[in-house]
């Protein structure tokens, strides 16, 4: 018998025939998957059952904001599963409770209660839930340059193209928001850009009946459309068009929370308070399934004499609850947010600006904290994105040179734990650069 103490022989071939003879994969044609096959992890390294690391400058799906094993989130999770490791979320638990402690301890002064869920998906679900419930109306605006999840409403929410063939909620309608390198407003400087964003917002809600949308779901910077951090003025802007038209404002924090951007929230660093954030994978790096929705103090009041509509048997999961509780406890101790904005500032962000004056091949970086994109162009002043064959190759390139990256369209996201060093950052980069001109270098000379 197979057992932790005793653990089987693999080989990392072993391990993807086994995947592959028996697990069907997320956004994915089965056939044509080589996955990689990973066997532990220890910091901002991980490494596959051969022996062979990286460093994971991906973050995994960009949530271990706290690193790999970190050793206080395994205690935290090992001492809660032997005294109670499982419990029905009608009940109360002091573990249940100190985590939306801690979590609102770091959230806006209006926000008063979090409802937990398995993820990030259902925390969307639910803040649209409550959102239809408390202002009595349907639609729900959202932008194209967007993922907010996999299940009825957060797809439909969702922008790109993974809403397309899942378009089965109702009420829900999509605009474009700022990006200023490929700008949808014929916009030239970041002031430009968000004025005419807003005014965009404004017609639409204007048009669509402003008394039939219930909410505007942003995320606060949109990560897998690209690290889209959103220029002056346009989320305060959101704030006072949801304020005049009596809209509901929810902010996606399940990629930008907890400590990625170089804040508790990315919405720190914006002059703007919503009425629901919802959050997930990054508040434990992902060590169990867990997300919420963190709620404010009028929002919460509806369902003081009203019922509710909804639940989750693992809402608040004793073991996810444990994580919660460990890692924020980590994060405050170790100031790893203050680490990440550290790194941000003078290593990576400065860093990736030095690549950029190096490679022509780079169009654009943008970021904060250790939340940075990449974006790859075959020309700069046409900004044409590289094709999918050029992306592959930089993928090659990187994982041949020991860095697990990001890939998305025709960007390289460069995010690695928050836990990051100078010297690791200092290491990717240089991996960066290689595999950058190893490709172009190849491309130019055949």
């Amino acid at each position: 018998m197979t057992t932790l103490d005793s653990p089987r022989e693999t080989s990392n071939a072993d391990a993807v025939a086994r995947d592959r003879a028996n697990v069907f994969h997320s956004w994915s044609a089965q056939a044509a998957l080589k996955p990689l096959a990973f066997a532990g992890g220890s910091g901002t390294t991980i490494w596959d059952y051969e022996g062979n690391e990286y460093l994971d400058f991906s973050s995994q799906l960009v949530n271990v904001n706290i690193g790999h094993q970190h050793p206080a989130v395994i205690a935290g999770i090992q001492n809660q599963l032997a005294q109670l490791a499982t419990l029905a979320p009608a009940h109360a638990s002091d573990v249940r409770g100190t985590a939306a402690e801690k979590i609102l301890a770091h959230a806006p002064a209006n926000m008063s209660k979090v409802f937990f869920t398995n993820g990030g998906a259902d925390a969307n679900e639910n803040a649209i839930r409550m959102a239809r419930l408390h202002t009595g109306r349907d639609k729900v605006i959202s932008r194209y340059r967007s993922y907010h999840g996999n299940t009825g409403a957060a797809i439909v929410a969702t922008g790109d193209w993974r809403r397309i063939p899942n378009e089965y909620a109702r009420g829900h309608l999509h605009v474009f928001g700022p990006y200023l390198y490929r700008s949808n407003f014929w916009a030239t400087t970041p002031e430009q850009e968000s004025e005419r964003a807003l005014e965009y917002l404004r017609r639409t809600i204007v048009a669509e009946g402003a008394e039939s949308i219930a909410a505007i779901l942003l995320e606060t910077i949109p990560g897998t459309a690209g690290v889209l951090v959103p220029p002056p003025g346009y989320l305060a802007g959101v704030r006072a068009l949801c304020d005049e038209f009596g809209i509901l404002l929810i902010l996606d924090e399940v990629m930008s929370g907890f400590g990625r951007t170089g804040d508790w929230f990315a919405l720190d660093a914006f002059d703007v308070v919503p009425d629901l954030i919802t959050f997930a994978k990054g508040v434990n790096s992902g060590y169990v399934p867990v997300g919420g929705v963190i709620i404010s103090e009028e929002i919460a009041a509806t369902f003081d004499e009203r019922v509710f509509p909804g639940g989750l048997t693992y809402s608040g999961h004793p073991l996810a609850a444990a994580s919660i509780v460990a890692s924020i406890t980590a994060f405050e101790e170790e100031q790893i947010v203050e680490n990440a904005a550290m790194i941000g500032r003078d290593h990576l962000g400065p860093g990736l600006l030095a690549l950029a004056e190096r490679h022509a091949v780079i169009g654009e970086v943008r970021g904060r904290g250790v939340f940075w994109a990449v974006e790859l162009v075959a020309d700069r002043e046409s900004r044409t994105p590289v094709d999918a064959a050029f992306m592959g190759a930089v993928k090659a390139q990187l994982l041949q040179r020991g860095l697990l990256p990001f890939i998305a369209d025709n960007r390289i996201h460069v995010v690695p734990p928050a836990t990051v060093s100078a010297e690791e950052v200092a290491s990717a980069l240089a991996i960066i650069d290689e595999a950058l001109g190893a490709v172009t270098g190849a491309r130019a000379a055949a």
